[in-house]
């Protein structure tokens, strides 16, 4: 456990709401025991996390007795902030990406990943320099072990990154394994150590074949992507726009879900074959 011990000084973790990032809260709690007063759990809500995740982060806190703190970007007028908010007020219909998106006129894309940055990575350092005063700190970012090639050695902003799940060698399948043995876990469907529905739901970073899913499974949460296009007049994604890819989908038969080869199935919907 000598990989989860928690370093010097100020210490982030954040939470994605996903398995993998609440493993290594356990495993930081497991190793240190209850965490002190200069170590924040922070979960930023962008407002299209699914229902389940949302649910999933309050009971880690209530079954493991930490304090997490949920955040939200937010902007009233110029000012751009952030709000405290639980899991009784949280936003549900992606209040805090629209206030974003029109505060910025255009959409995010693959290219241009603002949402991300300024949904969680920026409301969360707002709220740490300008709530709790901090200048410096480390942040534990749940990357594993067997995806380290998306780690960043060196940060040019306040913090330090911290990386305890690649130390500590840990893959999908210790994830897996974790969390078959917990008397809980996050109520979205496991598909070989992945979570296709977790994070924002209908992201232009997923593949077209888990897109196609969840636009056949949850038409409402799709519903909302297409409008935010349609009022900005962009969309998310070079190739496509999500009325049209929508569209397709309804007028397929099932078979195209059990065709892995008619649906692309690689990351923000780019073929590698």
């Amino acid at each position: 456990m000598t990989g989860y011990v928690i370093p010097e000084g100020r210490v982030q973790i954040s939470l994605s709401g996903g398995r993998t990032s609440a493993y290594m809260l356990h495993q930081i709690l497991e190793a240190n025991g209850s965490l002190p007063e200069r170590v924040q759990v922070l979960f930023a809500n962008t407002g299209r996390e699914m229902p389940q995740t949302i649910d999933f982060v309050q009971e880690m806190s209530s079954r493991w007795e930490v304090p997490i703190t949920w955040l939200e970007y937010d902007r009233t007028e110029n000012k751009v902030g952030y709000k405290v908010v639980n899991h009784n007020s949280c936003s549900m219909k992606g209040e805090p990406f629209e206030k974003l998106v029109y505060s910025k006129r255009y959409l995010p894309n693959v290219m241009t990943r603002f949402c991300t940055e300024e949904l969680k990575v920026r409301t969360m350092k707002r709220y740490l320099v300008n709530e709790l005063g901090w200048k410096k700190w480390s942040s534990a970012i749940g990357i594993r072990h067997d995806e380290q090639h998306r780690c960043r050695k060196e940060s040019k902003d306040r913090w330090a990154f911290w990386y305890p799940l690649v130390s500590s060698e840990v893959t999908k399948q210790t994830i897996s394994d974790f969390w078959d043995a917990q008397p809980f876990d996050l109520r979205l469907m496991n598909v070989k150590g992945a979570t296709p529905n977790s994070n924002c739901d209908l992201c232009f970073l997923k593949s077209e074949a888990t897109l196609a899913a969840m636009a056949r499974e949850h038409p409402e949460r799709a519903q909302w992507w297409i409008d935010l296009e349609q009022n900005v007049g962009s969309t998310f994604h070079k190739r496509r726009n999500m009325k049209s890819f929508v569209d397709f989908v309804d007028r397929q038969q099932d078979w195209i879900f059990n065709e892995e080869s008619y649906l692309c199935q690689a990351d923000d919907g780019e073929c590698t074959g």
